[in-house]
């Protein structure tokens, strides 16, 4: 009986306590959450209370964790493959540039290398999403390869990539309307036909054509955002033959017989070259050694070993110029500037050559004429008159009778003494004709002292004529 009374008591007390227990604990629920509104600041308790309004008004997506972009895009209930608004009007699509560099530009492989930002704007009401912010999201190159975008593709390329260090440099750039910015960085060498018939006193003109590879004109509209504004340019850019002029965009229309009319948009850049550096390494030293071949004509004729080599050395010197020249330039079927005025002075060069060939076979011949001159003198002169023309011929020497009465001017030796007695000779006996050797007195020098006239004033002709025509 003890035992069961015992028991009792004990399940009773038990009871009691948890019903204090429970007492308290919800006694102490509101008393925390008090003391939570308390230690909070009046802009903490403001935010909480708009975030939860918000959250329950209208929930954003793109702020919720956990959401894939494919979800949020909706990438899975389109399909992609497709253009914005198949069946309807063309899609237009907006292009503006960053020109970064001009990398190179070759005269020999007629092309140019550039690195530019291509950016695109078209919209796509298929990425449209709902955001309260209107904020817009960007993506990485991981994207582009699920969604539409424009195909372009530049004409005339030889070669073309993405940069792709550290990341691929591509950008997507999609806002809640739809609106899309595709961006990446492009380095492409395209093709450029130059004239350079006037090289190197040129202008070249180049061209980069952007065009879209399967679009038509029906289905893609491509063209410029905002005109020539669309294009911009570094400041720092610089090359080293070249100054540029201009930049500038213009839009026409392409034909293919198989495929029809295509948009194609194009960056036009005006390049003038730079003419110092010719003036340094080929037109300075080409005058050069044309002034130096005028040095022969102030050296003795009869010093050969002098005037030979000289000649020779400006008219290889002038070859190799030519050839190095040439090495560096396409082979083309006309006549460029620098080739006018090397090959001019290739000639005047080749005259001066010229001119001491005739001066010294001029020389030769007059001497065989005054040796047999000298000759005839000799046996006339004891015939008639002994006594006169005797004493005064065995007086001199027979090889300087041609000096007999005048002394050596410039070292040149006349004979128009000798002459002189060829014709009294004539009068005396009347055996000596004075016809026979009249044109016998050369002076060979004379054609150095027009020479150093004639040449320097027609290459002073030459390049007032050529200057004023190229420049």
């Amino acid at each position: 009986m003890r035992t069961d009374v015992v028991l009792l008591s004990v399940m009773l007390w038990n009871v009691g306590v948890s019903g204090q227990k429970q007492s308290r604990g919800q006694a102490l629920r509101p008393y925390r959450h008090i003391r939570l509104k308390r230690e909070m600041s009046p802009a903490e308790a403001s935010d909480h209370q708009i975030s939860s309004s918000v959250i329950k008004r209208s929930p954003d997506i793109t702020k919720a964790r956990g959401t894939k972009s494919e979800q949020i895009l909706r990438i899975d209930d389109h399909d992609f493959t497709m253009r914005p608004g198949f069946g309807g009007p063309a899609v237009p699509v907006g292009v503006d540039v960053q020109v970064e560099s001009l990398d190179a530009i070759s005269e020999v492989d007629m092309d140019f290398t550039m690195t530019l930002y291509l950016r695109h704007y078209w919209k796509d009401e298929r990425l449209s999403f709902k955001s309260n912010t209107n904020q817009s999201m960007t993506f990485d190159g991981r994207l582009v390869k699920k969604i539409w975008v424009p195909d372009m593709f530049f004409v005339h390329s030889k070669k073309s990539f993405t940069h792709d260090t550290t990341t691929d440099n591509v950008m997507l750039r999609v806002y809640p309307d739809g609106k899309v910015l595709y961006s990446l960085r492009v380095t492409v060498t395209a093709m450029c036909n130059m004239d350079l018939s006037r090289f190197p006193l040129d202008t070249q003109t180049c061209s980069l054509e952007i065009e879209s590879y399967a679009y038509t004109d029906e289905d893609l509209m491509l063209y410029w955002k905002e005109g020539n504004r669309s294009l911009n340019t570094d400041e720092r850019i610089s090359l080293s033959q070249f100054l540029i002029q201009e930049f500038h965009t213009t839009t026409k229309l392409a034909f293919y017989s198989s495929t029809g009319w295509y948009n194609r948009l194009y960056i036009n850049f005006t390049l003038r070259r730079h003419i110092f550096f010719f003036l340094l390494q080929t037109y300075f030293p080409a005058t050069l050694m044309v002034m130096l071949s005028w040095v022969s004509f102030w050296i003795d004729r009869r010093a050969v070993p002098a005037r030979v080599p000289l000649g020779i050395t400006t008219v290889l010197t002038m070859s190799t110029i030519i050839t190095g020249v040439n090495a560096s330039m396409p082979r083309v079927s006309y006549i460029k500037a620098v080739d006018i005025y090397l090959w001019a002075s290739f000639v005047f060069v080749f005259l001066s050559v010229i001119e001491y060939a005739a001066v010294n076979y001029l020389s030769t011949l007059q001497e065989r004429k005054e040796r047999k001159l000298r000759e005839k003198l000799a046996c006339t002169c004891g015939m008639a008159y002994p006594g006169m023309l005797s004493a005064s011929y065995s007086e001199v020497d027979a090889n300087t009778t041609g000096n007999y009465g005048m002394p050596e001017g410039n070292g040149v030796r006349r004979e128009r003494m000798l002459i002189e007695l060829a014709m009294e000779t004539d009068q005396m006996t009347g055996r000596v004709n004075s016809t026979t050797y009249s044109n016998v007195w050369i002076d060979t020098h004379a054609i150095d002292k027009y020479s150093r006239v004639i040449f320097p004033a027609s290459y002073i002709l030459f390049n007032i004529v050529y200057w004023s025509i190229y420049s």
